[in-house]
């Protein structure tokens, strides 16, 4: 599938997502627009992990972007939410560029535990914080939209929708990072990070880069969550938090864009439901659904269209469509 097929089709679905929250119920509505924003921390987390990385500390940047997102309103009068939304991802993002080359000099374990202990040093900070509201967090106040005031349940719309459309961005972002030359190099360095260097690319500027993106995605995931919540608290650089994107990480796999927010939106169907009608034990249900994933489709949700398009017919009849369009196969 070529990339400019493959943003049209992104297009196409925020279009049919924008129209479908419309008649959507309320419930249903925010229960979309937290697996939407979520899905972004998990793409960032998929971003590395496609590069040879591992994380256990996404929370740290979800909690950057969320936390600023508030404190823009709170401390700075910003109360447009377009403008808190990228406030929160450009200020996860200097946050990992700023460790990333620290970071980078690391691999397996030793990078997943110092990521975790980073998220961990953050949510110590912020619970000891009175003056960013300790263990409790604090409450954020209605945004507004381009100077207009957000009410009634056309606030929930207009923030569903504002998370719709920073996902399909977002997501044409990712997309074509994977198939440029820096998005190849890094699926490169997963498979032989040795040889990427013996070709002269580095490995560790790979990862860095990797890195930076995954945490401006976390950032981003953040800002529209506590917009959606109204509220804001530690918690969201807690392991727990973190050890949910993981989760959802590895649900989707790493070859698909879209299989991200599937496994978002699964996960958050399973969560809800799980922890109504089995309020004590809904992370064994959890748990089942990802041993079942792991055991059956090990590549994760993504490879099921994946695979698909790799098949001997699929790749000759590709290859015919190229040679007809004038590109070399």
């Amino acid at each position: 599938m070529s990339a400019l097929k493959s943003l049209n089709i992104a297009g196409a679905a925020v279009a049919v997502m924008l129209g479908l929250g419309l008649i959507a119920p309320k419930w249903l509505l925010f229960l979309t627009t937290l697996a939407a924003s979520h899905g972004l921390a998990i793409l960032g987390v998929v971003v590395l992990t496609r590069g040879g990385g591992a994380t256990f500390g996404q929370g740290l940047f979800f909690a950057v972007g969320a936390y600023v997102t508030a404190l823009a309103a709170s401390q700075a009068g910003i109360s447009d939410a377009v403008v808190r939304v990228l406030l929160g991802g450009l200020a996860a993002g200097l946050v990992g560029a700023l460790v990333a080359p620290l970071l980078a000099r690391y691999r397996g374990i030793f990078f997943a535990m110092l990521t975790l202990a980073l998220s961990m040093v953050a949510y110590g900070i912020l619970s000891k914080s009175t003056a960013l509201g300790g263990t409790d967090g604090f409450n954020l106040a209605r945004p507004t939209l381009f100077g207009a005031e957000l009410t009634g349940d056309s606030a929930d719309y207009v923030l569903y929708a504002l998370t719709v459309a920073v996902v399909g961005l977002a997501s044409a972002w990712v997309f074509v990072y994977f198939r440029s030359s820096s998005g190849l190099i890094s699926l490169a360095v997963r498979s032989n990070a040795l040889r990427v260097e013996y070709l002269g690319a580095s490995s560790r500027a790979s990862l860095a880069l990797d890195f930076t993106i995954a945490s401006v995605l976390g950032g981003l995931g953040g800002a529209l969550t506590a917009l959606a919540l109204g509220h804001v608290d530690p918690n969201f650089a807690y392991w727990t938090t973190s050890g949910e994107f993981v989760f959802a990480a590895i649900l989707a796999g790493y070859q698909s864009v879209a299989a991200v927010f599937l496994a978002s939106f699964g996960l958050e169907i399973v969560r809800s439901f799980s922890n109504l009608y089995f309020p004590t034990t809904w992370q064994l249900a959890l748990g089942v659904f990802l041993l079942v994933v792991v055991l059956f489709r090990p590549g994760g949700i993504g490879s099921l269209w994946a695979d698909r398009s790799r098949r001997p017919g699929a790749r000759k009849r590709g290859e015919r469509a190229s040679v007809k369009g004038g590109v070399a196969p």
